[in-house]
């Protein structure tokens, strides 16, 4: 793999760029402090801006590590982050990558995180040289399974108890696509 870390990446709508200081204001107004957004995450939801400010300068801390994939989601409209997407855990003995996003609830149902997956998915395959991309969603979060859907990941299953999310132990749902997956249904777009 050519590990490249958090590079800027555009789509139409978005900026997907490493976390700087001053993004902790929004990340706590936009998605953090909202339990709705945080209720099938890892992370408790933020109770105060400063929490959101250490969280922040963590990521901040790692943004010269080229195996480091921590992105804000920034709307173009008011150039504010909006949320974020991560490479959460990799395992390099396969090539693979695993992604986790969550966007603020003003932004659900528009699109916006399958097309920042999408260009993230283009990243890690065609310029980081990933294999596999892997995401998980807890199952009474279905809206997720459809984003990763929407971005060419197949269902391989879903694991019982296998993980622990803001509601306790949870049943996972796991899809992944293979770059060999990505590259075939890109020449068949490009042939029509």
């Amino acid at each position: 793999m050519n590990h490249l870390g958090s590079r800027t990446l555009e789509t139409d709508r978005l900026v997907i760029r490493a976390f700087v200081p001053e993004d902790a204001a929004p990340m706590f107004r936009n998605w953090a402090s909202d339990a709705e957004v945080t209720k099938f995450l890892t992370w408790p939801t933020h109770s105060s801006e400063e929490v959101s400010v250490a969280v922040v300068s963590s990521w901040v801390e790692k943004n010269g590590d080229p195996t480091n994939y921590q992105w804000a989601i920034v709307w173009k409209e008011t150039m504010e982050p909006i949320g974020s997407i991560s490479v959460v855990h990799w395992n390099e003995d396969i090539c693979e990558a695993e992604v986790g996003y969550c966007i603020g609830r003003a932004w659900w149902h528009r699109g916006v995180v399958t097309e920042c997956f999408s260009e993230v998915i283009r990243f890690l395959f065609l310029e980081v040289g990933v294999n596999r991309i892997k995401a998980r969603h807890d199952v009474n979060n279905p809206h997720s399974g459809m984003v990763m859907k929407k971005c060419g990941l197949r269902h391989e299953g879903i694991q019982r108890q296998a993980d622990r999310n803001n509601q306790g132990i949870c049943d996972m749902s796991v899809y992944a696509i293979l770059r060999g997956d990505y590259t075939a249904e890109q020449e068949n777009r490009s042939s029509r």
